[in-house]
């Protein structure tokens, strides 16, 4: 398809104003990223039997004061994995490490008994290192952590910086 302006007096196609349009975009995107050197994983410390997503975080973290959802990225009991803050925007997940992490966060931590434990499903355990491994190719230097790393908790319920380890 072509696009003619009289006042220019020629056409030019389409495909070159959007990869025009697209380096721009990829342009200020990197303009305005943060410098992200870890990724911190938490748990949502609900019942493993409760299906929440973002939006209902993102409503408990604004009751408690928060501007908006503290994580960048949720994994909800079947795998599905929903952008919370968005990567340019520091998160609020982690005291100390916020500016330069993503927060990564996966639904449950809380079994059938009421006790802190790991309830991923195997959806969720394939859907975090899915998505751990494509943050990693876009933020080479970040080092995939615990929130339990950082803070006596025992959030995420399971050792994620050994088991993701491996993760290159």
């Amino acid at each position: 398809m072509l696009i003619f302006n009289p006042a220019i007096s020629f056409a030019f196609p389409l495909y070159y104003l959007c990869t025009v349009n697209l380096f721009i975009n990829l342009f200020l995107i990197q303009a305005i990223m943060r410098n992200i050197n870890e990724i911190i994983i938490h748990c949502s410390a609900t019942p493993a039997s409760r299906d929440i997503g973002a939006p209902e975080i993102a409503h408990y973290h604004r009751l408690i004061g928060f501007e908006t959802i503290g994580y960048h990225y949720v994994v909800r009991l079947d795998g599905t994995v929903e952008p919370g803050r968005p990567l340019t925007r520091i998160g609020a997940h982690c005291k100390g490490h916020n500016a330069n992490s993503i927060g990564v966060c996966y639904v449950g931590g809380i079994n059938a008994e009421g006790l802190l434990a790991d309830t991923r499903t195997e959806d969720q355990k394939w859907a975090l290192r899915k998505l751990l491994i494509s943050l990693k190719s876009q933020f080479p230097g970040a080092v995939i952590h615990s929130h339990r790393d950082f803070a006596p908790k025992a959030c995420p319920c399971f050792d994620a910086t050994a088991e993701y380890a491996s993760i290159a």
